[in-house]
């Protein structure tokens, strides 16, 4: 991806900021100063920079639940504040209300980790326009590089003071100008190499590039009308409370395996139920052994009323361009004729193993508490 040219900067040092990118911190570090630029800021603390990734990441962490790496501190230390959060702070929860609680966070671990944070990247960021530290000239303490870096020319910033995690940094006005010009393609090149740096550590998981920020408001509104143009005809039990469904009833579709983990709205993933059930299951695998057979039990129905009902068939149609995309699946899984057991077998082989991928992930286990 090609930065923007200027006269006034040097773009090619810019462009290898993230030729090494075998731990994820240089990406966040960065971003967060991008973030603080674009508020205004020409200055900030580790803290505020260290509070700034947390906040970048929490969500591909705590919601999404990706691997940032071996061993990763930043991983680590996002696990731990959602802990002590004990339910206060979300798994989705707002920038704001992540950053309040940072702010009042005295925790030691938490402490501890922050401080790890700051042990290399403030410095190692901008090693592409170093001359002068290489090698052996690492391997001072931190005031003492902090001076060696001071003396480098073109950074974009420099250290003010080294004092822990209330260190700071200016950034320079070129740079905040460049920065400020810029900041949505700097934000897509970003995102670009996150992409990049994600997969590799995350092979096995679907959407990648869905699950760096907040899942936004989803269209089920085809789905709704689906299974709504059923229970016009005949009620419906959903498959957690037991609860019958009718066409007086406002209905809430669920994702039996959570939309955090496969980022897509296929028809086959979905079901109906009741706004609270699904308010309570939120995030998790509800337990197979229990809820599977349920789930094929109404999908076959379903499947049953397409064949039985032009007016279901019409709704599935207009439901299928939007919410049936893989060909082969709606051929195995929607053709005419199906006999209940072999719709099953195949409603079976294409979701477990996606199931199964989703709790090595962390997806915690769900039953219905009556």
């Amino acid at each position: 991806m090609e930065l923007p040219y200027s006269d006034m900067i040097d773009i090619k040092y810019l462009g290898r900021l993230f030729d090494n990118k075998s731990e994820c911190y240089k990406l966040f570090w960065f971003e967060a100063i991008v973030n603080l630029v674009s508020k205004g800021k020409s200055s900030a603390t580790f803290e505020e920079l260290i509070n700034e990734m947390i906040v970048s990441a929490w969500y591909m962490v705590a919601e999404y639940h990706l691997n940032l790496g071996p061993s990763d501190t930043l991983e680590a230390l996002i696990h731990r504040v959602f802990k002590l959060s004990n339910g206060i702070l979300k798994s989705s929860d707002s920038r704001e209300n992540i950053l309040a609680f940072l702010s009042d966070c005295q925790d030691k671990d938490v402490k501890a980790m922050k401080r790890t944070l700051t042990r290399n990247v403030p410095y190692r960021l901008q090693s592409p326009f170093f001359e002068n530290v290489k090698g052996n000239g690492w391997d001072v303490s931190e005031k003492l590089l902090a001076d060696k870096i001071n003396q480098e020319k073109r950074l974009i910033y420099y250290f003010t003071s080294i004092c822990g995690m209330q260190s700071s940094i200016s950034i320079q006005s070129r740079w905040m100008d460049y920065i400020n010009l810029n900041q949505e393609i700097l934000r897509g090149w970003i995102e670009y190499n996150k992409v990049i740096y994600l997969q590799r550590r995350n092979p096995s998981i679907p959407g990648i590039s869905n699950k760096l920020y907040p899942s936004k408001e989803r269209d089920l509104n085809y789905v709704k009308k689906y299974w709504k143009s059923i229970i016009m005809i005949h009620p419906v039990t959903e498959i957690y409370g037991g609860n019958l469904l009718t066409d007086k009833d406002t209905i809430s579709i669920d994702h039996f395996i959570p939309w955090s983990y496969v980022t897509h709205d296929e028809l086959w993933n979905l079901n109906p139920t009741t706004r609270s059930i699904n308010s309570a299951k939120s995030n998790n695998l509800p337990t197979w052994d229990i809820y599977f057979k349920s789930l094929c039990k109404i999908e076959y129905f379903a499947y049953e009323m397409v064949w039985k009902y032009d007016l279901v068939h019409d709704a599935f149609e207009k439901c299928a361009n939007s919410n049936l995309n893989e060909s082969e699946v709606r051929r195995q899984l929607y053709q005419p004729n199906l006999e209940k057991m072999e719709f099953c077998n195949t409603l079976s082989n294409i979701m477990l193993p996606v199931y199964q991928a989703a709790e090595k992930m962390g997806f915690r286990d769900w039953k219905m508490i009556n």
